[in-house]
């Protein structure tokens, strides 16, 4: 396991996490750290658990964004598949319609 020290909020913090997360331990640590500085800044002065609680609220505000936009794409991507499919289906058809002897003049 590998120690890791994040700071959020001036305060520091030590960390362990497995071997070879430290870089992503230490990015996460950053965004959570730019996030409170945004939180303190708008709410001006407020206890830390306040601006923790704010934070972890927000946080989980862009996360469900982040959940709902791709559901959205999975959701276009499948409607897009379909009409191309039936695009397919309907040349297949065309396609039968035009080798049949005789039926085309």
């Amino acid at each position: 396991m590998a120690q890791v020290e994040i700071e959020i909020g001036g305060r520091r913090h030590e960390l362990t996490c497995r071997d070879g997360e430290e870089d992503r331990l230490r990015l996460l640590g950053r965004l959570v750290d730019a996030k409170i500085g945004d939180v303190s800044r708008a709410i001006g002065k407020a206890s830390e658990a306040r601006e923790l609680l704010l934070t972890a609220l927000l946080l989980a505000d862009e996360l469900d964004e982040a959940r709902n936009a791709a559901a959205k794409g999975r959701i276009e991507e499948a409607q897009r598949i379909t009409a191309m499919e039936r695009c397919a289906e309907k040349l297949e058809s065309i396609a039968m319609r035009l080798e049949k002897p005789g039926e085309n003049a």
